[in-house]
């Protein structure tokens, strides 16, 4: 008869603020280096984005599992788990894997996403063997500089969504969002594309704005579109009415009327060089039409929705299914806990996105779709 299994008697359950002091217990027995601190342990159990189970037997820790909620995706990350050595191979990692899901799931997450050592082969056989897929690596990933894997699982067994392997690239500044949104459409398109800073700036200089709220402008659809023709991509913009584009974003009216003649002056490059100008705005349909004809489409949201600034952004659309319209977003929110695997292929409702992708009073709609000349 077997001996039965000493996870079974351990309970997991919502970890307290008064599990302070043993979840820090815990990480130290459990890590010799990237060990969540007691600080931001205290931030994750009073206002983080996050949720932590622990796994406890009468009255000691013996694991904890920490997930991330991405905020306007459905998208939650394990950021770590952790098993005590004595107990390590009977099960209990593998249950709190199985809570985590189940907790993912009731915050509404379709999906969880983590990363893991390359050379912990255990704990890629358990993510394996649980139906986690691999996404791709992150190269020096770790403060030792061993790499990592990105795995990722469908909690909805319905979810296939077919996307473009669209190479992520994170902007450096905060107003070169369409720079870099429009360097991975360009390197999706074109793999011999170098990504650098230096390529980044000249485009954001070729496509900016000029003025834009109390900081650098930011890039405008002509501008982009213009930057993507002059490197020989066939290029198709989507825009919804009239007016200058983010021009509600300043105030003086001398900055507006700069603005007002970059665009004008854009527009006419465009013009001149048979670029259409579609004025129908944008749509979750027209963006998959674009998908299905071999495009990379570069939208323009307002992240309000998911980082509680009113200001515009683009991004990049990898593709789309029943539910969901899927995004590389070249802003990586690190203040929030966030790494790169948050970033790539983000899930998004589609009722969402389509209320996202407006910005402003007048509600810009702006859609840049780059394709093989």
């Amino acid at each position: 008869m077997n001996p039965p299994d000493a996870a079974t008697a351990v309970q997991i359950r919502q970890a307290r603020p008064e599990d302070l002091a043993a979840l820090v217990a815990l990480e130290q027995r459990c890590f010799d280096a990237d060990r969540i601190s007691q600080r931001q342990f205290r931030y994750l159990l009073t206002k983080g984005n996050a949720s932590i189970l622990v796994a406890e037997e009468a009255g000691v820790l013996q694991g904890d599992v920490v997930l991330l909620f991405s905020r306007a995706t459905s998208v939650a990350r394990l950021y770590s788990i952790a098993v005590i050595p004595e107990v390590r191979g009977k099960g209990l990692g593998r249950r709190l894997m199985k809570a985590a899901e189940t907790e993912a799931w009731a915050h509404h997450r379709a999906y969880l996403r983590l990363e893991v050592r390359k050379d912990n082969q255990a704990a890629v056989r358990l993510y394996e063997s649980l139906g986690y897929r691999r996404l791709g690596e992150f190269p020096d990933y770790y403060a030792d500089h061993m790499d990592a894997w990105r795995l990722e699982k469908s909690l909805a067994p319905d979810l296939h969504p077919d996307l473009t392997q669209v190479p992520f690239y994170e902007q450096s500044l905060e107003f070169t969002c369409g720079a870099a949104s429009l360097m991975m459409a360009m390197k999706a398109l074109t793999p011999e594309v170098d990504f650098s800073r230096t390529l980044e700036l000249r485009l954001w200089r070729e496509a900016t704005t000029i003025f834009m709220t109390s900081g650098h402008g930011g890039c405008g659809p002509y501008g982009l579109a213009l930057a993507a023709v002059k490197r020989g991509y066939a290029v198709d913009v989507y825009v919804s009415g009239e007016g200058t584009h983010l021009g509600d974003s300043v105030r003086s009216e001398h900055k507006k009327e700069v603005m007002r003649l970059v665009q004008e002056d854009m527009f006419e490059q465009l013009r001149a060089r048979g670029v259409p100008v579609i004025r129908t705005g944008v749509t979750v349909q027209e963006i998959e039409e674009c998908l299905a004809r071999g495009g990379i489409p570069l939208v323009l949201i307002s992240s309000w929705q998911i980082y509680k600034a009113r200001v515009p952004h683009w991004v990049v659309v990898t593709g789309s299914d029943e539910n969901f319209i899927y995004v590389n977003d070249p802003f990586v929110d690190r203040e929030e806990g966030e790494t790169l695997i948050d970033s790539i292929h983000m899930p998004i409702l589609k009722d969402k996105f389509a209320s996202m992708a407006r910005y402003g009073r007048v509600g810009l709609q702006a859609m840049v779709v780059l394709y093989h000349d």
